[in-house]
């Protein structure tokens, strides 16, 4: 899905301007994360330099123009998502001057403002105001805002009931129907059906008519060097480099290796598994059921499936269709109101990136913290912690709270921390639906390499090419119920088909 490239008019009229600007935090303890005291004892390490200045951007020049799309790229830990707080306002710089001239909306990360306990409907008001956005015009949008968002009754359930993907629909929509002058678009489409990034593309480009200007935060070149005006490459909080589109993603792409130090080949590759006649799995009419209001909706209905090891299932469908919860059942967080469920050995499961963090908390309590949760002996977690570290290459990041970190470096973070563990059942569910290029590719190989180890793979994703590529077999969801259990060309084929003919009905 990319944004149509037209023309619009450019002025030298300047929006944003930062002179020498940089911000600083302070790693280590502060007052609100006090629980770190007893990972240090848990951890039995020295206690290091907790106060040490830390600056995710320094130096940094750049003027912003009226009519202008400016593309920001850049690995996880860049200083991208700090940039666009600096211009959003919820930061503001320890050093040099920043001009803004214009009203800012900002989409970070969506959904992840919204109170888990409150409806869909309740958190489109929180947050609307939150974002500025009186309470008359609310109620004139609510109605366009829960049609638009497309996730029907659950309007009206708690958001702890939603999927990522709902959660990247519902907080998209309300943050579209704001007038902003300056737009940003932090990864603002990460975790979602293609359906749906297709009608938010159309969305962004009445956004972007009305703009003075636009801020796009992407880990897709593609879609940075289609869409862009200019592009700017942060690198390690600093800018690279900053020009014409096609010649900053060709300088950046000639950064990323090519091959890992394994010397195999960091693009994603065919899985060639070997599958016994074992079962490790087996999934008897599952069924999960949520009362909304007078009605009963049921998330999973009479789902039935085998997995045998050695297997790497893909299980794709819409926002909604029940993959999140199918992965909750499968983990033992959710226990179904019917059917059965037997599995044959551990299950490990890496939900989302990061979410089981404790944001008050430095990256690396959360080790010890995730690591002892998800069942590593401590004495383990001890000696794989610099494994976990180096993978994740958050070295410079490790003792900061990770309420500072990008969603990108939480995606890093828990799927090193996950991939220590040697599973016999390892679930992801859109672990990596944030994260760039290079990470991406490293965590694919992997996960290919994680077969020879564990039992089977279950990997929930929106990406078609990916799972066409890594999976052994296919399952697509639709409406809690399984339409398709099979080959994964045939099974996306078949995807693909039904998205396009209910794509031509709207139209």
């Amino acid at each position: 899905m990319l944004l149509e490239k037209k023309p619009h008019k450019l002025t030298n009229q300047i929006v944003i301007k930062a002179e020498n600007i940089g911000v600083s935090f302070k790693t280590g303890f502060q007052k609100d994360d006090y629980k770190s005291r007893v990972f240090d004892f848990l951890s039995r390490k020295k206690k290091l330099n907790r106060h040490q200045l830390f600056w995710p951007l320094r130096n940094i020049n750049l003027t912003g123009y009226q009519g202008e799309i400016l593309g920001i790229i850049g690995s996880n830990g860049s200083g991208k998502t700090t940039l666009c707080k600096l211009i959003a306002g919820i930061l503001h710089p320890d050093e040099g001057n920043l001009y803004v001239d214009g009203s800012v909306s900002a989409l970070f990360s969506l959904g992840m403002g919204f109170n888990k306990e409150l409806t869909g409907r309740e958190n489109v008001y929180v947050n609307g105001m939150m974002l500025g956005i009186e309470k008359s015009k609310i109620n004139k949008f609510i109605q366009q805002i829960h049609d638009f968002s497309g996730i029907g009754a659950f309007f009206d359930r708690p958001v702890k009931t939603y999927s990522s993907g709902m959660k990247s629909r519902l907080g998209f929509s309300v943050a579209s129907f704001l007038e902003p002058e300056i737009l940003i678009l932090d990864e603002a489409l990460n975790t979602g059906d293609a359906e749906f990034s297709q009608k938010a593309a159309a969305k962004m480009r009445e956004l972007v008519s009305r703009a003075k200007m636009v801020i796009l935060v992407t880990h897709s070149l593609r879609y940075a060097q289609s869409n862009c005006d200019r592009l700017i490459w942060l690198d390690k909080g600093v800018i690279r480099a900053e020009g014409n589109p096609e010649e900053i993603v060709e300088m950046y792409r000639s950064t990323v290796p090519e091959k890992p130090k394994s010397g195999k080949s960091f693009s994603i590759q065919k899985t060639e598994s070997d599958i016994k006649n074992r079962r490790v799995m087996v999934a008897k009419n599952i069924s999960v059921s949520y009362q909304i209001g007078k009605e009963t909706h049921w998330a999973l209905d009479n789902v039935s499936f085998e997995i045998n090891e050695g297997e790497i299932v893909g299980i794709i469908g819409k926002n909604g269709a029940g993959k999140s919860t199918l992965c909750k059942v499968l983990t033992k967080i959710i226990t179904p109101d019917k059917g059965s469920l037997k599995l044959k050995g551990e299950t490990t499961a890496l939900l989302g990136y990061g979410t089981g963090f404790n944001a008050q908390l430095t990256g690396r309590d959360n080790i010890y913290l995730n690591g002892m949760l998800l069942g590593i002996p401590k004495k383990r977690v001890e000696c794989e912690y610099q494994k976990i570290v180096s993978f994740s290459e958050l070295e410079r990041f490790i003792n900061k709270p990770v309420k500072e970190y990008s969603s990108g470096m939480r995606s890093r973070l828990g799927f090193s921390i996950a991939a220590t563990l040697q599973p016999d059942i390892f679930i992801i569910d859109e672990a990596l639906s944030t994260g760039d290029m290079a990470f991406q590719q490293k965590a694919s190989e992997k996960m290919q390499e994680m077969i020879g180890q564990a039992k089977a793979v279950i990997i929930v994703s929106h990406s078609m090419r990916f799972v066409e590529k890594v999976c052994t077999r296919v399952i697509w969801i639709d409406q809690g119920k399984i339409r398709f259990d099979g080959e994964p060309k045939e099974a996306v084929t078949q995807y693909k088909k039904l998205t396009n003919i209910e794509k031509k009905k709207r139209n």
